[in-house]
């Protein structure tokens, strides 16, 4: 095994904790979320950049790649569409000691801004139709490589992401020792700003994205070369 794949597997490994560990009412347990996800988000680009350079690409690599997307993808939606929403009172013994569930939607100058379900579901339903128009594609000769519109998707998801999970820990941490000052207030909505107005511009991404690939590949599929 090449250290691209090596470095894949270990995002796939650490896809699991990441899904888990933002349920523990612990700021330093969400942090380490918060850390493990950084690390899978720079080594995402990190593994097919080696592999690249090196000039190691190979059908592992490829096999397992779109899995670890798949994987670390579910394994921030999950506790992000649970969290936000402020719907996990089922789970109130794991996330609050209190018994009460606690709310981690992004706080904004406008309010507060939850995970909509329909979200989730946009992100979730562009990915496995992309999976499987890949799929398709190449069984008729045709790679779909990234695009520039999607891969600024990937990061403004990263960013988006990345926020959120940020927040489950300095939420927490300011729940342990009563911050409520004008500047964390200040921080709060700030980060949760960035966390928003990245969801919004991830999400539109994500459908123009997905526009381009249907346009510039449905003639695969016509019989039509490209």
């Amino acid at each position: 095994m090449n250290l691209p794949n090596a470095i894949t597997v270990g995002r796939i490994a650490a896809a699991p904790f990441i899904g888990v560990l933002p349920f523990f009412p612990s700021s330093t347990i969400r942090y380490s979320a918060f850390a493990l996800y950084v690390i899978a988000a720079v080594t995402d680009y990190v593994d097919g950049h080696l592999a690249r350079t090196r000039n190691s690409v190979t059908d592992t690599g490829r096999l397992l790649d779109p899995l670890a997307d798949k994987l670390l993808l579910f394994a921030t939606l999950i506790p992000m569409s649970i969290l936000m929403a402020g719907r996990a009172n089922w789970m109130a013994p794991l996330l609050d000691r209190s018994g009460e569930a606690s709310h981690f939607a992004f706080m904004t100058p406008v309010g507060s801004v939850p995970l909509p379900w329909w979200v989730v579901l946009i992100i979730v339903s562009r990915e496995v139709f992309m999976m499987l128009f890949r799929q398709a594609a190449a069984r008729r000769g045709h790679v779909i490589s990234a695009i520039g519109p999607a891969k600024w998707k990937t990061a403004f998801q990263s960013l988006w992401v990345g926020s959120a999970f940020f927040w489950f820990g300095a939420q927490t941490i300011a729940n342990e020792r009563g911050w409520d000052s004008t500047a964390w207030h200040a921080f709060a909505e700030f980060n949760g700003t960035v966390g928003a107005l990245a969801m919004v511009t991830a999400v539109v991404l994500t459908l123009y994205s997905l526009w381009l690939y249907v346009r510039q590949y449905a003639r695969v599929f016509a019989g039509q070369t490209r």
